[in-house]
């Protein structure tokens, strides 16, 4: 399970410390003006370094695309793509090699496959999302085009909601200082969507964009609308009435379905929110076991962030894109 999408696919390969990561997005149309330098800046929001209690692992992240766009065009072919990785320091993973992280995927990952790259994760991995925010760059440069915009936001740091930016560099520059990790949650609107996108069983547009988000690493939790909220209301108080407005389209009064009825789009915007565990490599001793069952006493090295909200931000909204633009392209060619 390494592709998502069914028309819009796009495939991720690489380790966070091979030579580098990359992907194939396959069934992007033909003749769509792609801003590299755009799609760069883009990119560059994901990067280590920038933000208090990011990792300082100090990747370029300069994008390479080897094939399907030419002369700023995309041909309609796959659009294959690498981002390097020039920083990687291998040996700060050797203990974690012999003993398993708490709360990380070493142990299933090794239940599963039978071996495991510990080198800074291998695949399991945040350094894979790279490859996904190039893609979903690019699927966000067509869905403008098309009039559907998407913004995301930290509503949440800690225990911590709604405070403004110096109070949440504070809280996380305060988990840090104790070697300690912090989650939250991110808010994400999709603006301009129109109705009918989406199936009504298997393919609810919500069931599709919960498996894109809960498919980021550390996140933990996912609801769109009013969410968890709705289970203490009553159907009066959370009822979208329908009104017709002076374009002569129909729309809702409010929108505590989150711009999602019956598993379609009905042309509201789209609202979700998106919680994120804190992270499991913490930079203070931890108990846990070795390969044989053996207690040991793990002190990670390596370079690891406190709080993946401020760099899971452009990762949420291009997980969005690619499930949005997806469903534009299923709507358009009336494919299942």
């Amino acid at each position: 399970m390494n592709t998502i999408g069914k028309i819009l696919t796009l495939t991720t390969f690489g380790e966070s410390h091979g030579p580098a990561m990359g992907g194939v997005l396959d069934g992007m149309p033909a003749g769509v003006e792609i801003d590299l330098e755009e799609l760069q800046r883009f990119v560059a929001r994901r990067r280590a370094g920038q933000t208090v209690g990011a990792s300082t692992r100090d990747e370029k992240d300069r994008v390479e695309v080897l094939s399907g766009i030419w002369q700023g065009r995309t041909l309609g072919t796959p659009i294959g793509f690498i981002v390097r990785n020039t920083d990687a320091r291998s040996n700060d993973y050797d203990e974690i090699a012999r003993c398993y992280r708490p709360n990380h995927a070493d142990f299933t990952w090794e239940a599963k496959y039978g071996i495991r790259d510990p080198r800074g994760g291998g695949r399991a991995s945040a350094r894979e999302t790279v490859a996904r925010v190039v893609a979903g760059g690019m699927a966000i440069q067509l869905l403008e085009k098309l009039g559907v915009t998407i913004q995301s936001r930290i509503v949440q740091v800690g225990p911590h909601r709604d405070v403004p930016v110096e109070e949440m560099e504070r809280v996380i520059a305060e988990a840090a200082s104790q070697g300690d990790t912090l989650g939250g949650i991110i808010s994400c609107t999709v603006h301009g969507v129109p109705a009918g996108m989406g199936e009504p069983l298997f393919g609810k547009l919500q069931a599709q964009l919960a498996a894109a988000m809960m498919s980021i690493p550390s996140v933990h939790g996912f609801e769109y609308g009013d969410g968890f909220d709705m289970a203490a209301k009553r159907g009066s108080e959370v009822m979208d009435t329908f009104e017709k407005r002076d374009d002569g389209s129909i729309g809702t009064v409010t929108n505590h379905s989150g711009g999602i009825q019956g598993g379609i789009s009905n042309g509201e915007d789209i609202t979700m929110r998106i919680a994120f565990k804190p992270v499991p490599t913490m930079m203070r001793s931890v108990p846990t076991i070795d390969r044989d069952g053996n207690p040991v006493t793990l002190q990670p090295r390596g370079r690891h962030d406190a709080c993946v909200l401020p760099r899971a931000l452009p990762i949420v909204e291009a997980m969005a894109a690619l499930v949005i633009l997806d469903n534009c392209l299923i709507k358009k060619t009336n494919v299942l």
